[in-house]
């Protein structure tokens, strides 16, 4: 295919629009619960706020600033969760413990789900671990503290360490708040935890783990390599692993027992100004872009009308320790714990909607199963296998290596046909990672427009014919029973090894492509009546010009529809299938 032959077709797609880049938190807070099944979702991470409670030094307007937008923000960016890494106060004493005890107040008032646990500061002796006895810590943030809060779920015998359960994203996830020097039976105890809730992801939250090693990457504590070893290296659930204690912050990757990733972060800002002026972390959780983006600030600085030269430094904190994004591919990650629950194959008869002309499931035989007689034949080398679109009815597709393809039968009564009252064509595609293979055919007419009477553009082009153009992005090019020329929609550049489910609907006056149900841009406005035809075959996975089949697909389809109108999106073939795992 040369360049020149589709220089007219690339001129007739759309300007694209530029997308603005919302911040996370810019909106004002408009108050309200957060949404414990949407897909996105925000932990809010309190480090250490000691100088701020210490004696007569401290003072508290930081620490009550935060909680405050902690509440005002839950909807606005669905704040599931609050955990405290420790070091509330920095004496340990019954007065500090009392007066931020009372702070922490208006979270139990508004039943807002939150940890906490004990740092080095907050105990009368540090050398001592779990089985210390009674403190004053203990006495205001022990179990009975939690009684009523909406995800507490049980202590250890001691009571200084504790675990959460949180809902977000329709699934539950738990935190393992832990004492800052954990004994025998604290070891014991987590990993109980762990066992009795063995599907969980895990949130580990402790106030020593690692420190800065240099340039911002962390490293183990002696302590910490004790906690990596006896707890976090061998239990799977653990994901992200979140300290204070000290500065500056730092994180690492590290790998566990299983071979998967563990993210272990400091975050502790009390050497800064106003020591850190309760400084926060906001991990947004996104699992549709399998990320989690972190952002560092502090909301008493944010709400203040008037700044000193010191504080406007610290409103928000973007070097890279504070600000970064962690990428986390979640279902992945978990699958060896908690395996994603597939939808089961769907019997045929479920996927012939009304107006269904042709259903094909390619990798399982050539037959029409919609009883239509489009049955299609070989030409070439292709191989079938069970790689498929986890949401796709059937569970194989066929592997097109760019030497074969397929074509409707003379007789399929869908050479024939003209769609004059609309039309939808589906498919489920995926390219391999060194796909370079611009301008192969998904779904072409074998004729070109000069059989079908068209003149207008080059007539030698296709009737029509989706097509894959340079960075595996889509193009629907059809001569429509209403115009001489092509009317084209253009997609954009998908990434490769990964399965998409794609649909060219058209209204009988408009077309619009389709990426996984999500409408795309470049659709044209001008009206585009059916399809034109020669009543000669459809090529799968192949494209012709002039008649001539010129470039066969690289790369999978799965299950293949085309039905004689336009259906809603949630008529398309991954549809009941995505409504049942709550990702539709």
């Amino acid at each position: 295919m040369t360049a020149s032959r589709r220089s007219f077709l690339l001129g007739t797609g759309a300007t694209a629009a530029a997308a603005a880049l919302v911040t996370p938190g810019s909106a004002a807070a408009v108050g309200g619960r957060p949404d414990h099944e949407s897909r996105r979702f925000t932990l809010a991470v309190i480090p250490d706020t000691q100088y701020m409670f210490d004696q007569d030094r401290g003072d508290p307007a930081p620490l009550k600033a935060t909680l405050q937008y902690l509440i005002d923000h839950q909807k606005s960016e669905n704040i599931v969760f609050v955990s405290h890494l420790g070091d509330l106060v920095e004496n340990g004493l019954k007065s500090e413990i009392d007066d931020i005890s009372e702070r922490f107040e208006v979270l139990d008032r508004r039943r807002v789900g939150y940890s906490v646990l004990a740092g080095n500061h907050d105990l009368p002796d540090s050398r001592t671990d779990d089985q210390r006895g009674r403190t004053p810590y203990l006495d205001r943030f022990g179990p009975q503290r939690f009684r009523h809060s909406p995800t507490f779920r049980g202590a250890s015998a001691d009571g200084y360490n504790s675990f959460h359960v949180f809902r977000a994203a329709g699934r539950e996830w738990l935190v393992l708040a832990l004492d800052w020097r954990m004994s025998a039976k604290g070891f014991a105890w987590a990993r109980d935890v762990l066992k009795q809730h063995p599907k969980l992801p895990v949130v580990l939250t402790t106030h020593e783990l690692v420190q800065d090693g240099g340039d911002g990457a962390a490293v183990m504590s002696d302590y910490g390599r004790r906690l990596w070893d006896e707890l976090i290296k061998d239990n799977d659930q653990i994901f992200l692993a979140l300290n204070g204690h000290f500065w500056p912050p730092a994180r690492a990757t590290l790998r566990n027992s299983f071979g998967n990733d563990v993210h272990v972060h400091i975050t502790n800002y009390q050497d800064r100004y106003y020591g850190g002026g309760a400084m926060i972390r906001l991990y947004h959780f996104d699992l549709d872009r399998r990320t989690i983006d972190v952002r560092t600030l502090s909301p008493w600085l944010l709400g203040k009308r008037t700044l000193n030269p010191l504080e406007r430094k610290e409103i928000e904190l973007t070097g890279p320790a504070d600000r970064f994004s962690v990428p986390i591919d979640f279902e992945q990650r978990f699958a060896r714990f908690d395996p994603p629950v597939l939808p089961a194959p769907q019997p045929a008869r479920d996927v012939l909607v009304p107006g269904t002309v042709a259903y094909w499931r390619l990798g399982e035989g050539l037959k029409d199963l919609s009883g239509n007689g489009n049955d299609l034949r070989q030409t070439g080398t292709l191989t079938a296998g069970d790689d498929y679109h986890r949401f796709a009815p059937s569970h194989r597709s066929l592997y097109f290596g760019k030497n074969g393809y397929l074509s409707t039968v003379d007789s399929a009564p869908l050479n024939r046909e003209t769609f004059e009252r609309g039309y939808t064509i589906e498919l489920f595609l995926k390219l391999p990672k060194d796909f370079d293979h611009p301008w192969c055919g998904l779904f072409t007419k074998l004729s070109p427009g000069s059989a079908a009477g068209k003149t207008g553009d080059d007539p030698s082009e296709p009737i029509a014919t989706l097509n894959l153009a340079g960075g595996g992005s889509l193009q629907w090019a059809v001569f429509p029973r209403n115009q001489a020329g092509i009317s084209t929609n253009w997609g954009h550049e998908m990434p490769y090894e990964t399965w998409w489910h794609v649909a060219v609907v058209n209204d009988g006056t408009h077309t619009t492509l389709y990426v996984d149900g999500s409408p795309l841009l470049r659709n044209p406005s001008t009206p585009a009546r059916g399809i034109s035809t020669a009543g000669d075959p459809w090529l799968v996975g192949a494209y012709a010009y002039n008649k001539v089949v010129e470039k066969s697909l690289y790369g999978w389809i799965g299950d293949m529809r085309v039905v004689n109108r336009a259906l809603d999106k949630s008529e398309f073939m991954r549809s009941k299938a995505a409504r049942i795992s709550g990702t539709d």
